[in-house]
């Protein structure tokens, strides 16, 4: 049955007499309120789909560009700085505008996701990317209610089924930077790595598990140490791990910010790397390029990843249906001067 005639806009009203609620309950449903039943919520956003309702924000934005908002935990790391010129790039090329925040994953992902929700709607945003914070399902909620579109890049929390998730074989990546170091002769190699439950540091973790396991090695104990992906853990996982009684003759890092880290604690302590200690990071920024020496790292397509984050979102805004609501893109070993073969 038809809702309106086709040269009208359904109102709230309509919507309401239609699914048998008060119009009061459709404006909490439109706006994403929490404080309405599920069974209730989904019968009014049916009405609403069927009817082709779109909010007064949605019809203000719909002439002019898309704008899509951008969350990181801190825009100062090589990583996002290349995840941003990506996501810039694709915005280029669909016309698009972006506006980038500081999701305060360190703090927590927000005290009220809900009230970032609300004004997102009214200001008639696109959706949200989220790179590497902490939003779990419940935050995500917030955004979901009122059908605003999510991708998550490299999440550190599993996204809820719906949500898109961009990232790289981390699995794969980790096996081969393992695989590198165990044929350059190495087999007392540690693994330096992010938050222990990050799902990124645990396909890595997991990949350089299996490369050993497949040679018959077993891992030292104190050999795995989990911290943040930044130079800090680098720095006081070598600490820890030279203090154990057999030290590794290798590291791989579960970034290049870790391996950074690494080397200005091996600088410090007259340790040479290669020579003495060869070490792999992950993320193939600049940062490995322009270290001293040359770091040899696993290289993800981060510019890539944002293009494909930011055209997957625009997609989903216009209801396109996905054919995946997960995306992994392949690394690649990229080998320089901080590995060598054991001595």
């Amino acid at each position: 049955m038809s809702l309106a005639p086709p040269t009208r806009k359904p109102t709230l009203a309509a919507i309401a007499r239609l699914t048998g609620v008060s119009a009061p309950t459709v404006s909490k449903v439109v706006n994403g309120r929490g404080d309405v039943a599920e069974g209730t919520r989904a019968k009014v956003l049916a009405a609403l789909e069927e009817a082709g309702y779109e909010s007064p924000a949605h019809r203000r934005n719909s002439d002019g560009p898309q704008t899509v908002e951008v969350a990181f935990d801190s825009v100062t790391s090589n990583y996002s700085s290349a995840l941003l010129d990506g996501i810039l790039e694709g915005a280029a090329e669909a016309g698009a505008e972006i506006v980038v925040g500081i999701s305060g994953s360190s703090r927590g992902p927000g005290a009220d996701l809900d009230r970032k929700a609300r004004r997102m709607v009214d200001e008639g945003r696109a959706g949200l990317i989220v790179v590497t914070s902490a939003f779990t399902p419940s935050h995500l909620a917030a955004f979901r209610r009122r059908r605003l579109p999510v991708v998550v890049v490299d999440p550190l929390n599993p996204p809820p089924a719906g949500v898109v998730s961009v990232g790289a074989t981390n699995w794969s990546g980790g096996r081969a930077a393992a695989e590198h170091l165990l044929d350059l002769g190495h087999e007392r190699i540690a693994y330096l790595g992010g938050p222990e439950s990050a799902e990124c540091n645990q396909a890595r973790l997991h990949g350089y598990l299996s490369a050993l396991m497949s040679r018959g090695i077993s891992v030292e104990a104190g050999y795995v140490i989990h911290g943040r992906f930044r130079a800090e853990s680098g720095i006081s996982g070598l600490t820890a791990l030279l203090a154990l009684e057999k030290a590794p003759t290798a590291i791989f890092a579960g970034s290049d910010a870790i391996a950074v880290g690494v080397l200005r604690e091996a600088r410090h302590r007259g340790i040479r790397v290669p020579e003495d200690l060869s070490l792999v990071g992950f993320d193939g920024t600049a940062l490995a390029e322009d270290s001293v020496p040359a770091l040899t790292s696993v290289a993800q397509p981060l510019q890539d990843m944002g293009r494909i984050a930011l055209r997957t979102l625009l997609r989903q805004s216009r209801g396109e249906q996905l054919d995946s609501h997960r995306v992994e893109l392949a690394t690649q070993l990229v080998v320089r001067e901080s590995t060598a073969p054991l001595s």
